[in-house]
């Protein structure tokens, strides 16, 4: 029968007010490189780069910390983006033709990015059919006028229009048509064929009244504006791609689909001119490919540069992505391994200089963004601050390490450092320097690492806005692999021509798939750390400053502890090198421990002080005494059943008969089950029940959600054996006759898929002096403690033994160094063992029921992610709770009480159909997390209302003195998403309950709540709303009441809001 259980009457206000001091949820900052970039922009004055994307995010980037991000309402490519100098607005074409125009704004002090205006030429045909034909005024390329107040649209029809940028309108009267440029053509060329669109467009730096127009037939012309007339005409007939006028203005560099480029001089009079001065193709006389882009820089001592993208021979190198730098007789051929978006020179733009005098290049490509010295010979890369291609090699894991110590991380810098010694020189410093950090030095540091497909882990500093890379560790070069012999096929081709200068650090392509990384643990006390592989490679390495030569221990260890009737048809082992290695200064190997069968290590963590390191895998788990390199244990979890285990991620052999097979017996089982329970109905029961659920409850009394039925696992599904999490602790174990009597010691914990969980304990050395680095000489054994298996063999995802306090013990060397409070051994301890379906507590030693929490029966959703977090109040420094932060299968976060496992919070952070976002998530130490929005970037969030990493920045911006600030003009909504489904920025200045402020709506500058203001990434009010809305578990029968009788007067004020925000937009927008 249907039972209803009623809480204690109404919710606590105290502990509401509590909970908001506690938790807030922000998607603070993105970090890594845009995903897809398609365009590239760089105001010289103010020193800031905008990137647009794929999606239709925009990203400005200044000094590192400053960083501002928006969005297009529409999904739409940004294809081209153009800065008006020192004003802090950008302009954006997408690739609809609409054009938009965004505004840096200051509020209190704080910079961020809103769009102001759009702008849409007329006359643009629909989209009723895909053999439409293109739109003559689709624009195809955008030129700022010196003054900054004009734009000047090329479009395919070959008319160029004139655009007010303050207002976003047409400049009636100033169109310019190909009709009024073929008049002052001589007779033959106008009687070939037409101009075409319009390629390029070039102003004049000296003289704001003069524009160059190129023509994709190759026509070249200088159109004087003020006096409506055409000055110079270049009768070109190569197909034109694109053009760079010299800084006085005397020549004119285009450059050419057949791969050539072309030097004009514009001091000729009137007559066309029919050749140019110099015509080159560079990588000739075969046939090559067109260059893109080309640039022409005068120096001052001498010479200019001449820097171009493709133009490569086809046959032999049409599949390379290249930028040539040449200067007198110096070539060097920029190789990448993604394509070239767009770069530019930073050099001088003010018109009174006489020379460019180029200081750094920037080339923008499709995975990564490189900057060149043009000061220093040789032309060396300056190393990025931030934007670093995360996915240099394919992201396999990831783990984040809190309040690393002052010693560890300079010994991390240190060996970086040594890693890519920089030439010492003042001039390789990074350009992009606009702006200031206004955010706190940040109180801790903060490691992320991240293990890559190569067999690389990489570390990062995320201690603030800009990801910023540490080290990078390698341990390929421990194995024996195919590396050399790609290296020896690099050095041969170097002399070769075209000069080729490899650049860039994205490589997406591994030599060995089983060097993959798929765990990584760091002891941030000892400077030990444990990397496994895809291959069952388990290392154990050291910090070192110095570096040496040694040989590197070799032990085995068998999980299937012989067990007839397994066969493992997966990949093999590595080999590793024999002998003495030379290894370079940062983390170097001390213990290489091999899994037999080879599988992927699924689960591993690090005892320093015990000096152990236990290790799982799709076939058991063992333990292993590095101290000693010996092996303690080894134990399988393999399931009769379970052969599929046996062929490893890598095989091909997987039996699609078999699969066929377990998937009938599944969809048999539950129509049998479904057939049952339907059988067993008693409708008598269905209708009582049905009765007395709909009769109103009372006022202050909240009814517990009905639990879902949560059908057991089968024991003999496949993979059933898989070691999901390990873990050490300092606990009690052992059964004694009183409580008084129990003793504590070390123990392991391990969590399998079929829901089993096997504690041992663990007789280790015990140290003479506390703290000391390495325990005493001696064997150390494991003897099985306690096992327990869940009811419905759910995959355990974590375990954590909570001290009598019911707070998570500390870390190895915390206690015994003073760092950290001493967990209290003289109350009874519990553990914590979360499922995919529950939270669940039990006493110890006697592991008997204490609490539980059905996560999937009350919710409807499965665990993902778990970790103990520690969160700070904002109204008191001195308070804090440790709470239990999870990740669902539908991308939502909850946090509940320890050891209570009360619901606190919970919020929509990640789309469920994000499957790699979720299984990337790593929760910190202090309420914040990351998780992958593309393989080339992290979203930070935060679940602190007082640990928030966000960017906070200004900008120094010199607006013109008749200016007004657009953004006023266009009033939107907050946009529901950002790229790749992160929040977008605030368009219109929110109160505290997201209301547009009144104050703003006026065009004043008044102040306003710091919340709505402090940062370019503030939390979208759609978010929220998802988030208050998502609690359908807690909604009661008197706040459906309350919905339906406020609903319709709320419906018609929205309805009247918004056409009146409607009539105002009509008012600006030209459609």
């Amino acid at each position: 029968m249907m039972k209803f259980r009623f809480r204690r009457q109404g919710a606590d206000p105290q502990r509401e007010k509590l909970k908001q001091e506690l938790f807030a949820f922000n998607k603070t900052v993105e970090h890594g490189f845009p995903n897809q970039p398609s365009a590239l922009a760089f105001d010289p004055e103010l020193r800031i780069m905008a990137i647009g994307t794929r999606s239709g995010a925009v990203k400005i980037y200044g000094a590192p910390g400053v960083e501002f991000t928006g969005l297009h309402r529409d999904a739409a490519t940004v294809t081209q983006m153009h800065f008006l100098p020192g004003q802090g607005r950008l302009l954006t074409l997408l690739d609809d033709s609409s054009l938009h125009l965004w505004e840096i704004i200051h509020h209190n002090g704080c910079a961020h990015l809103e769009e102001a205006l759009s702008f849409q030429l007329p006359g643009r045909p629909g989209f009723d059919g895909a053999s439409a034909p293109p739109s003559l005024t689709r624009v195809t390329v955008v030129l700022l006028v010196a003054a900054g107040d004009m734009a000047a649209l090329g479009t395919e029809g070959g008319s160029v229009f004139f655009l007010d940028v303050t207002t976003l309108t047409l400049l009636e009267g100033q169109t310019l048509g190909p009709d009024e440029v073929l008049r002052s053509l001589p007779d033959d060329y106008r009687c070939g064929k037409a101009l075409g669109p319009v390629e390029s467009l070039q102003g004049h730096l000296r003289d704001p009244t003069k524009i160059l127009i190129g023509y994709s037939r190759g026509l070249l012309v200088i159109w004087n504006q003020a006096a409506r007339c055409v000055d110079h005409v270049f009768l070109g007939n190569q197909q034109l791609e694109s053009l760079c006028w010299g800084r006085d203005g005397s020549t004119v560099t285009s450059s050419h689909s057949d791969g050539s480029y072309a030097v004009w001089s514009a001091d000729v009079g009137s007559s066309p001119a029919l050749q140019p001065t110099v015509a080159t193709t560079p990588y000739g006389p075969f046939p090559c490919k067109a260059i893109n882009k080309i640039l022409w820089r005068n120096c001052e001592s001498g010479g200019h540069f001449i820097i171009f993208s493709g133009g490569m021979p086809r046959a032999s190198y049409g599949d390379r992505h290249c930028v040539s730098v040449l200067r007198a007789e110096v070539l060097v051929t920029l190789d990448f391994t993604s394509r070239i978006i767009d770069f530019f020179t930073v050099h001088s733009t003010r018109p009174e200089d006489e020379f460019d005098d180029p200081q750094a290049l920037a080339v923008l490509l499709e995975e990564e963004l490189v900057v060149l010295d043009l000061q220093t010979p040789g032309w060396p890369a300056v190393p990025a601050p931030y934007l670093a291609p995360l996915h240099s090699s394919a992201i396999t894991c990831s783990a984040h390490v809190a309040n690393v110590p002052a010693k560890l991380w300079a010994r991390i810098v240190s060996a970086g450092e040594q890693q890519s010694p920089q030439p010492a020189s003042s001039a390789s410093s990074w350009p992009i320097t606009g702006g200031r950090n206004l955010a706190q030095e940040p109180s801790q540091r903060g490691l992320l690492l991240t293990g890559h497909e190569d067999g690389t882990v990489r570390f990062w500093d995320a201690s603030g806005v800009a990801l910023r890379p540490l080290y990078k560790l390698s341990t390929a070069g421990l194995f024996q692999t195919d590396c050399e012999h790609a290296d020896s096929l690099a050095q041969a081709a170097e002399d070769d021509w075209p000069p080729f200068r490899k650049v860039g650090c994205f490589d997406p392509y591994s030599d060995d798939p089983r060097l993959g990384v798929q765990k990584v643990s760091l002891c941030k006390y000892t400077a030990q750390m444990v990397v496994a592989g895809t291959a069952g490679q388990v290392l154990v390495l050291e910090l070192s400053d110095v570096p040496s030569e040694h040989a590197v221990s070799v032990a085995s260890v068998d999980l299937l502890q012989d067990r007839e009737g397994f066969t493992w048809k997966g990949h093999e082992r590595l080999s590793p090198r024999a002998g003495l290695l030379p290894w370079a200064a940062g983390f170097q190997p001390r213990v290489l421990v091999q899994c037999l069968p080879p599988a992927a290590v699924t689960a591993v963590t690090l005892h320093t002080e015990w000096g152990l390191v236990a290790f799982g895998t799709s076939h058991g788990f063992g333990l292993f005494d590095y101290q000693r390199k010996s092996p303690v244990l080894a134990r399988c979890t393999l399931h009769p059943n379970d052969s599929l285990a046996m062929e490893g991620p890598l095989s091909r052999v997987k039996s699609l008969k078999k699969s066929l097979r377990q998937s009938f017996r599944r969809i048999r089982k539950s129509r049998v089950s479904g057939k049952k329970r339907a059988a067993n109905a008693n409708s008598k029961l269905q209708e009582a029940n049905a009765q007395l659920a709909e009769q109103a409850c009372p006022h202050d009394v909240e009814m517990t959600p009905v639990q879902r039925r949560i059908e057991p696992r089968s024991a003999d599904d496949s993979l059933s054996g898989v070691v999901r999490c390990l873990y050490f602790a300092d606990t009690f174990l052992r059964d004694e006759l009183c409580l008084a009597a129990a003793h504590h010691g070390p123990t392991m914990w391990a969590g399998t898929n079929s829901g089993s969980v096997f504690a041992y304990a663990l007789e280790v050395p015990v140290a003479a002096a506390a703290g000391s680095e390495k325990r005493p000489e001696g064997a150390v054994e494991a003897v099985l403690g306690k096992e327990v298996q869940l009811m419905h063999r759910a995959p355990v995802v974590a375990i954590a033994v909570l001290d009598g306090r019911g707070r998570p013990l500390p870390e190895p060397y915390e206690a015994s160094r003073d760092l950290a409070q001493a967990p209290d051994m003289q109350g009874g301890h519990a553990v914590l063992i979360a499922s995919e379906e529950q939270f669940k507590v039990f006493t110890l030693p006697k592991v008997s029921a204490k609490t539980k929490f059905k996560l999937t029966a009350h919710e409807g959703c499965r665990v993902r992610k778990v970790a103990l977090a520690t969160f700070a109040s904002v109204a008191c420094e001195d308070y804090a709770e440790t709470c239990l932060a999870c990740l669902t299968n539908l991308g939502d976060v909850h946090v509940f009480s320890v050891p209570g496992l009360r619901p606190q919070v919970h919020y929509s952070c990640i789309r469920k159909e994000d499957i790699s976002g979720i299984a990337s998530c790593v929760f910190t130490r202090h309420g914040q997390g990351f998780y992958l929005i593309s393989p080339s970037e992290f979203e930070r969030f935060s679940l602190s209302a007082r640990n928030i990493t966000e960017p906070l920045c200004s900008l120094d911006i010199s607006w013109p003195r008749n200016a007004t600030r657009a953004s006023y003009r266009l009033r939107e909504s907050p946009k529901l998403s950002q790229a790749n489904g992160t929040p977008s920025i605030i368009l219109a200045p929110q109160s505290c309950d997201g209301s547009p402020d009144p104050a703003h709506s006026k065009g004043t500058d008044t102040s306003e709540p710091l919340e709505a203001v402090l940062s370019p990434m503030s939390v979208d009010s759609a978010t929220s709303a998802d988030t208050t809305l998502d609690t359908t578990g807690d909604v009661t029968v008197e706040d459906v009441k309350d919905f339906l009788s406020s609903s319709s007067e709320e419906s018609e004020k929205n309805l009247r809001n918004l056409a009146e925000d409607e009539a105002r937009a009509c008012a600006i927008l030209i459609k």
